[in-house]
């Protein structure tokens, strides 16, 4: 068996409080927890190191997804990260502030827009994206690439109830 940590404890705590109580879920979200917090307090670091929050490097890194010309409605763009367009919009004035993306009339409807990302935005975009692989990679370096794929395996599965 795997060392104790401190989810363990905590369960440990629980059973003798509780005895009754099934804490086979708890063992399994309390580690899912305290690894999302490490893992995103890394990206937040990574992404810093190029002008970054998470926001900004979410809208840059869909723009970047979307293909060339790397360019998407404000609509498109806030369906992809599952924001409103009005969320949307503050990121947008950060990004062409930094001059990260700008927004452009739209070719085939007079009132509309599109946001498209800028060579420098792509440039930062790819080096950021580079820097948080990086550390995503660091942090399961101790699992061997196949532990690593039964975990990602196992989590797949895990949502796939809930994403229908």
């Amino acid at each position: 068996m795997a060392h104790t940590d401190g989810v363990d404890r905590i369960i440990e705590q629980w059973r003798h409080e509780r005895p009754e109580l099934d804490t086979a879920a708890m063992a399994v979200f309390g580690r899912i927890f305290r690894l999302a917090r490490i893992a995103g307090d890394e990206m937040e670091r990574a992404y810093a190191e190029f002008g970054l929050g998470r926001p900004e490097f979410d809208v840059l890194a869909t723009l970047r997804r979307a293909g060339e010309p790397y360019e998407l409605s404000p609509g498109a763009l806030a369906a992809s990260m599952m924001l409103s367009t009005g969320g949307t919009t503050a990121r947008l004035d950060r990004l062409e502030k930094a001059g990260l993306a700008q927004r452009r009339p739209s070719p085939t409807d007079r009132r509309g827009v599109l946001v498209r990302l800028t060579p420098h935005g792509r440039d930062i975009i790819d080096r950021a994206l580079g820097a948080g692989l990086a550390r995503q990679q660091s942090l399961l370096s101790h699992l061997s690439p196949a532990a690593q794929r039964q975990l990602a395996d196992l989590l797949r599965e895990a949502l796939d109830a809930h994403d229908s």
